[in-house]
């Protein structure tokens, strides 16, 4: 049988849009616990974001931030150094996106450009972030400490959205869409540097005696997880807090979870887990009957 694991975005998945608690999930995370299944969280958020959560979490696994922008991976996960890092503390580190400097100059030609106001996150205040994202401030100030990933709010009609986003694109920058706010980004996105994370344990897996297979279920409910969600073997889509699932996401493969936030992440968590179980038990039944 296959090695799993698991690759989950955070917000309005693993974790309430609103309140930021996982603990609906906490089955289905004693579950993958208790199967040895890494899980690999992948989010927007900053690195000081994951520091606080990471611990609440008990969370020792890789770890991808600002939408595919850098990938963390514990000293100790590879028995060789990934590719393109660099130490960083206790992580091998892989830069993939723009300096967060470069996106806020370009965010500000765009506006000029547009003629519209572009609100990105460093033009909020801590109290405004708060009241955008529900966040405590403690939170909010971690989310200011951006890298790679500018989060920017556009108030107008769908073509000025257009044009906002050819403009990204001609500039040779990126765009997606989160559960609150659209991203500036650079040449980066969440299903590129899953990739690269998955080419490590791949190569990890080759080394083991008997070699390893490696088999991925991706978790998302934005726009901006399309990129994980074409990535792995398994994608799943997660309902959003109206219980609607993301009209732009629709891959012939999909699972659609029955279930809002860490609720749906649960249940269908839980109900993947059972199928490989029983899968495992059918392989095991044939081998001994060959046998």
């Amino acid at each position: 049988m296959p090695r799993y694991l698991l690759l989950t975005d955070l917000d309005g998945c693993l974790l309430d849009s609103e309140t930021y608690s996982f603990d609906d999930a906490r089955p289905a995370l004693n579950a993958l616990r208790a199967e040895h299944i890494p899980i690999i969280l992948v989010s927007g958020k900053t690195r000081a974001e994951f520091d606080p959560l990471r611990e609440r979490l008990d969370h020792r696994y890789p770890f991808i931030v600002e939408n595919g922008a850098a990938v963390y991976v514990p000293l100790d996960t590879f028995s060789f150094s990934p590719e393109r890092s660099r130490r960083r503390s206790s992580y091998h580190v892989i830069e993939l996106g723009t300096p967060y400097a470069l996106l806020r100059d370009v965010l500000r030609q765009i506006e000029e450009a547009v003629g519209t106001p572009l609100r990105g996150f460093g033009d909020l205040s801590i109290e405004e972030i708060m009241a955008t994202t529900g966040l405590l401030r403690e939170d909010a100030l971690r989310a200011k400490l951006r890298e790679f990933d500018e989060p920017f709010l556009v108030n107008g009609p769908p073509k000025l959205i257009e044009e906002i986003c050819r403009q990204i694109v001609t500039r040779g920058l990126n765009w997606t869409r989160g559960g609150r706010f659209f991203h500036l980004t650079g040449n980066n996105d969440k299903g590129r540097a899953a990739e690269i994370l998955l080419r490590c344990y791949r190569r990890q897996g080759q080394l083991q005696d008997p070699p390893e297979e490696i088999e991925t279920i991706g978790i998302g409910d934005s726009l901006n997880d399309l990129p994980l969600l074409l990535t792995v073997d398994h994608p799943v889509l997660v309902q959003r807090p109206d219980g609607s699932y993301d009209p732009d996401i629709n891959l012939p493969n999909l699972i659609r979870a029955s279930g809002r936030g860490p609720a749906g992440w649960n249940q269908v968590v839980l109900d993947l887990l059972r199928h490989t179980t029983q899968e495992a038990a059918r392989e095991q039944t044939v081998n001994i009957r060959v046998t």
